[in-house]
């Protein structure tokens, strides 16, 4: 077959991922230290090169199962980074994306084979190349999202607490939020429902478990929280 696009340098995709978890109330994010070069020892976001038989979003598929053992993550692309020299390795073009994944799921072993660990948000310290732009933008487009669709209990185990809910929302918009006002709009959402169990580790008394219903949400998705 003739060679169409001879006379055009060539240069690499990559996917990086932009995995953020929550933990202690607080946003956390996926990162590893590089194991090679170039910049080998220093602060990265997960990621990997996109093959010459899948897509980019089957790419980001399997390297967000790579990286976590998980399949079914809630994941969406950010925007593409492709900056002259923005990787001193190569010429490299990179569509980044945010994962989602709630406490229990974590694959630590995973975690601990790729060299990575979880740093919460307020602690990050300066990643390589373009990172520290990945997760800004990251952080803006899920507050987005976050705010007109229920994104949010991706990060959540399924059974949570009305604190922990307020206490996510909170980091994902940056504020804090009236405690009153909070669960009376929580009250009037069909979607989260009681599971009639407690939590008692924190008082003996307990706070009450609840849940998100998808099929609720599903017969009239409408969702603003923050």
């Amino acid at each position: 077959m003739k060679n169409f696009y001879c006379e055009y340098s060539k240069f690499h995709v990559a996917i990086d991922c932009i995995i953020f978890g929550f933990t202690g109330g607080k946003l956390s994010l996926l990162v590893q230290k590089r194991s090679f070069e170039p910049a080998k020892g220093q602060w990265s976001l997960m990621g990997g090169f996109v093959r010459k038989d899948e897509s980019i979003d089957e790419a980001a598929h399997r390297i967000l199962f790579e990286l976590t053992g998980l399949a079914d993550l809630y994941m969406e692309q950010v925007g593409t980074f492709g900056e002259i020299g923005r990787d001193p390795g190569e010429r490299v073009i990179s569509v980044a994306y945010y994962a989602l994944i709630a406490p229990e799921k974590y694959d630590t072993g995973n975690i601990r084979n790729h060299n990575a660990c979880w740093m919460d948000m307020d602690n990050v310290p300066k990643l390589i190349f373009d990172h520290d732009d990945m997760v800004a933008a990251a952080k803006r487009r899920m507050r987005e999202k976050a705010s007109v669709s229920p994104i949010g209990f991706n990060l959540l185990p399924e059974k949570f607490t009305l604190s922990q809910l307020q206490s996510l929302y909170e980091a994902i918009s940056g504020s804090a939020m009236d405690k009153r006002n909070f669960r009376k709009k929580v009250a009037s959402m069909k979607f989260i429902g009681t599971t009639g169990e407690k939590d008692k580790t924190g008082s003996r008394k307990g706070a009450v478990l609840y849940r998100f219903i998808k099929e609720e949400y599903d017969k009239e998705p409408e969702f603003k929280i923050l």
